[in-house]
C-alpha cells in the first residue's frame, strides 16, 4: 500500500515537472525571454501533476480513446476552474483568463484548453503512462522511499515558502499606491488618483523621461513587493486583482517595469 502511495507521487511529481516545462517553454517562447511559469518557485506545476495523475487512475481502464478524450477533457476542465476559483479566494487575484478566448466559462476554462488537455489524457493514458509504469516499478523500495521523502519536503517547503511570499499582497499595491501618490505631488501632477489609471500612465512616462524617477520606482518595487509577488507579476500576464482596478493598473506598470529591467 506505501509503496503504491509513493508511486502515485512519484507520477505526481514527474507530470509537474512535464507540466512546468510545457508551460514555462510556451510562454517564455511567445514572451521572447526566459519565464518560470510555476507557481510554486520549484520546476513544478502541481495541477498538471494531479490531473496526469487523476487520469491515469481513473481512465486506464477505459478501452475506448474517444471516452477518454471525453472524460480528459472534462475532468481537467472541472479541475482547472476549481483552481482558478481556489487561487481566487485564497489571494483575491486571477492567475490566468480565458474571456479573450471563444466558448469560455467564466475566463476561468476554455474549449481550447479543454481540447488540449483532452488529447494530453489520451497520450499519457494509453503511450506515456504504460512506459512510466514500468520504470518506477524498477526502483527499489529503499530507493523509492528515500527520493519520496525528500520529493515531499522540498514540495511541503516551496508551498510554505510559496504562500508566506504572496501574503499581503494587496496591502504591499496600497503602499506603491501611495508611493505613486507621492511621486505625482514631486512632479506636480494635479489629476486626482481615480482608478490608479491616469498617475500610473503618467508614473510610467515619468519612467521613461526620467532615470532618476525610473530608478527611485523600481527602488520603490524592490522595496514593497517580495521575491515572489514580483515572480507572479511578470510569470502570468493576466494575473489581475479581483478587487480594485487601481490594483490592477499598478500591476499592470510593475509588469512594465519588470520586463524593461531584465
Amino acid at each position: 500500500m506505501i509503496t503504491t502511495l509513493e508511486q502515485l507521487f512519484l507520477w505526481f511529481v514527474g507530470y509537474s515537472v512535464i507540466g512546468w516545462a510545457y508551460e514555462s517553454t510556451f510562454v517564455s517562447i511567445t514572451s521572447r525571454r526566459w519565464v518560470n511559469r510555476g507557481f510554486l518557485n520549484g520546476p513544478l506545476c502541481p495541477i498538471y501533476g494531479v490531473g496526469a495523475v487523476l487520469g491515469v487512475v481513473l481512465l486506464s481502464g477505459i478501452a475506448n480513446p474517444v471516452i477518454v478524450f471525453a472524460a480528459a477533457a472534462f475532468g481537467a476542465s472541472v479541475l482547472e476552474y476549481v483552481t482558478s476559483w481556489g487561487l481566487e479566494r485564497l489571494f483575491h487575484a486571477r492567475w490566468w483568463d480565458y474571456r479573450h478566448y471563444r466558448f469560455n466559462i467564466q475566463g476561468r476554462v476554455c474549449l481550447l484548453g479543454a481540447t488540449v488537455f483532452g488529447a494530453a489524457g489520451v497520450l499519457i493514458v494509453k503511450v506515456v503512462q504504460p512506459l512510466v509504469q514500468a520504470w518506477t516499478a524498477l526502483i527499489p523500495s529503499p530507493l523509492l522511499h528515500a527520493v519520496c521523502g525528500l520529493f515531499a519536503a522540498l514540495l511541503v517547503a516551496d508551498i510554505m515558502v510559496t504562500i508566506r511570499g504572496m501574503a499581503g499582497f494587496e496591502e504591499n499595491l496600497d503602499k506603491l499606491k501611495a508611493a505613486v501618490q507621492e511621486y505625482a505631488v514631486r512632479a506636480g501632477e494635479s489629476m486626482p488618483f481615480k482608478d490608479g489609471q491616469p498617475v500610473v500612465r503618467r508614473m510610467r512616462a515619468w519612467s521613461e523621461s526620467s532615470q532618476e524617477v525610473f530608478v527611485r520606482w523600481r527602488g520603490a518595487v524592490l522595496d514593497m513587493l517580495s521575491h515572489q509577488q514580483r515572480r507572479m507579476i511578470d510569470a502570468f500576464p493576466r494575473l489581475s486583482s479581483t478587487t480594485s482596478d487601481t490594483y490592477n493598473a499598478l500591476i499592470e506598470t510593475v509588469r512594465n517595469l519588470l520586463k524593461h529591467t531584465k
